[in-house]
């Protein structure tokens, strides 16, 4: 298998969104700072309440897909559709914005750590106004295992290939294919993940540092930077530290992209469109909602 080496590193930078939550943004930053098919992650982690207490009051999406990941802490996700989930450590909501969903996100929590991520996955066209859609993922949907020692992975989309088996997520059958594990290293240890030859792929380390290898040289990548990885059907980590990380693999889409604030579409006059369906009051307008359908834990 070729291995990837890191093609270019991204620093997360502080910055605020929703009601005043305070977050560490590395992809979305600006239009040049995405991996097509990922718009944007934000990565949220306070002890301090003002940090997030305020959450994210009711706002519409329309023509990508949004994933939360919790690592620690409690929200409650309630959305147009009758939607009411509660995301707590371990869990995962994934919604299809589709044509359009209102929804909010708020803290059950008044004090603690709350820690975990949020990501921005872009749809192709023929996908942007298909009916809105939304999974909760609970912990123990989310199989877990030990590819070698010294090393723990969770797969919340995708699959994992191992030496005997493959290691499937809840989440699959999409069309960007995303692959998406969270990665615990011991320090020291080495780990080759397969990838899917020829999708965009990225590190996120949010709790340690780590090395990607290629050649017999280390590349380092510290905590909270986005590592974008060039093309091969591998990559090998080495952790410098205990390291927690996430990796990110998706299809690219290849199309143009046109981004106004909570709408993604392909051109201008899309964007015009979805700002007056949204001013009057039908940017939700259209078919029933789906059901994301989920795989059955392993």
């Amino acid at each position: 298998m070729s291995n990837r080496s890191l093609q270019q590193i991204i620093p997360a930078m502080s910055v605020s969104d929703g009601a005043g939550v305070k977050i560490k943004r590395s992809l979305g930053l600006n239009a040049q700072l995405r991996f097509d098919p990922f718009l944007m992650l934000d990565c949220f982690g306070s002890e301090q309440a003002d940090d997030y207490i305020k959450g994210f009051p009711p706002h519409p999406h329309r023509g990508f897909e949004t994933v939360t990941y919790m690592l620690d802490g409690h929200m409650l996700h309630e959305d147009h559709l009758g939607n009411k989930g509660h995301l707590k450590s371990g869990g995962v909501q994934w919604m299809t914005a589709g044509r359009g969903i209102i929804h909010s996100e708020m803290p059950q929590q008044e004090q603690g750590l709350m820690r975990g991520f949020q990501l921005w996955l872009n749809l192709p066209a023929a996908e942007k106004m298909k009916p809105a859609a939304y999974a909760d993922i609970s912990p123990e949907q989310i199989p877990q295992f030990t590819p070698i020692t010294g090393a723990k992975v969770k797969v919340i989309a995708g699959s994992f290939n191992t030496t005997k088996d493959a290691v499937t997520g809840p989440i699959s059958g999409l069309s960007t294919e995303p692959q998406f594990y969270d990665i615990r290293l011991n320090a020291g240890t080495e780990l080759t993940v397969p990838l899917p030859a020829g999708h965009h792929a990225l590190l996120y380390p949010f709790a340690g540092s780590l090395a990607v290898k290629n050649a017999g040289s280390l590349q380092q990548l510290n905590e909270h930077h986005a590592g974008l990885l060039n093309q091969g059907e591998s990559v090998t980590l080495v952790a410098s530290t205990d390291v927690s990380l996430i990796l990110l693999a998706g299809k690219p889409i290849g199309e143009p992209i046109v981004q106004y604030g909570p709408f993604v579409m392909n051109s201008n006059a899309e964007i015009e469109q979805a700002i007056r369906d949204y001013q009057q009051g039908k940017l939700t307008a259209g078919g029933p909602a789906t059901e994301i359908k989920l795989n059955s834990p392993a």
